[in-house]
Formats: C-alpha cells, structure tokens, sequence
C-alpha cells in the first residue's frame, strides 16, 4: 500500500510540474513531448510518464495520436468558449463575495506588482504568468480546495489558448492595468464593482482569444469546427 501511494503522489506531482510548465508558457499548444526526453528531465521512469500522459491527456492538456506520440492539446474554439464561461461563474462570484481583508488580497497585490515590473521590462511572457497568478489569488477569495484544484487545472488549458497568439506583447499588456483597476477598486471595499469590472475585462479576453484562434484557422486553410 506505501508502495502504491508513493507512486501515486509521484505521478500526481509531475502532472502538476507539467501543469506548471504550460502556465508559464514553457510548452505551446501542438509542441510534440519527447518521451526519452522528459523522463530524463524529471528523473522518473517512463511508465510512471505514461501514467502522467494519460492523467493529462483525460484533462484534455495532451494528445495521444497513434505512431505520432504525445503532444500537448490545441484547445478548439467550443473549449475556450466554456473556459471563459466557468471563469466568469467562479472569478466574478468569488470577488463579489469575497471579504475585503481577506489573504489572498495580498497574493492579488503581489501579482499586480510583479506583471509591472516584467511589463516595464518588456518580459511579456512573465507578465503573462503574473497575470495568471492574480486570476489564481482572486480563486483562493472563494477559500474552496475543490475550486482552487478545479481552477489550476484551468489555467493551464487556458494558457494554451493564450499560445494561439503569437504577440505576447499585445495578449497581455492591456491587462497590467486592468488588473491593478481591479485590486483598486476592490481595496476599496467595492467588490461588488471590482467583480462587474472583472466580467467586462473576461469578455474583451474571450474576444481577443477568439479572434486569434479563428486569424490561425484562416492561416492553416482550416474551417473552425
């Protein structure tokens, strides 16, 4: 029984390494994964890989095409519809309700912090990360286990729509300030403000994912299904 759960928190702790890597824009939407290469990078064996592959490929991250491997999803334009749809359910409620001098605020500060200082060094892809550590703070308001699990596994499909377009510059710039709006207004003791702010910020995020995603389909000669 040890044995058997050792290898289960093994295997639970590298999908969430894998995660990580495609929150952070480490791996992009259609990248094939190297089997010989990954398992030497995370020191694991390869059947404990597979068992990660099929882990993430259920959450609907990775792609087993047969005599082509693993590679990691292209999210499709119904799946980013029904991320932005669960988001604004989840972030808007759990600002709305949040209480005002809750610890998470200062996680949200941290993040909005950090996506300046990358944004004045033109790191657009660690803005991209800061921007998804505000979204993961303003979860944690909600203070729900199931819901911060549910949403980490979101983020990273979610940062697979953002690999959709190819100008970080332009996907995350607009949204340093959004972000500091929010925090400002919710410092403020008006969560139910910054929560109506927020829904508005998500749907000019879906837009812009959208319209990318059909701009790549053009590209490819691909109809959007």
């Amino acid at each position: 029984m040890k044995v058997a759960a050792e290898v289960q928190n093994l295997t639970e702790r590298i999908a969430e390494e894998i995660r990580s890597q495609l929150v952070k824009g480490v791996l992009s939407p259609g990248q094939r994964l190297s089997e010989a290469a990954l398992s030497e990078a995370l020191d694991i064996s390869r059947n404990t890989l597979r068992e990660v592959f099929r882990m993430l490929t259920k959450e609907g991250l990775l792609v087993h095409e047969p005599n082509k491997g693993v590679s990691v999803a292209v999210p499709s334009m119904a799946s980013i519809i029904d991320i932005y749809r669960v988001r604004r359910m989840i972030e808007c409620q759990a600002l709305a309700q949040a209480y005002p001098m809750h610890p998470a605020l200062t996680r949200m500060r941290e993040a909005v912090e950090s996506g300046q200082r990358h944004s004045e060094a033109e790191d657009w892809s660690e803005v991209g990360t800061a921007n998804m550590a505000f979204h993961k703070a303003i979860v944690a308001l909600a203070d729900s286990e199931r819901l911060n699990e549910m949403f980490s596994h979101l983020l990273a499909e979610l940062r697979l729509a953002f690999g959709l377009l190819r100008d970080p510059h332009f996907l995350h710039a607009p949204y340093v300030s959004m972000n500091l709006k929010i925090l400002q207004i919710f410092e403020a003791g008006r969560p139910a403000e910054a929560a109506q702010e927020l829904s508005a910020y998500l749907v000019h995020s879906e837009r812009i994912i959208l319209a990318a995603y059909a701009r790549r389909l053009a590209e490819a000669g691909i109809k959007a299904p």
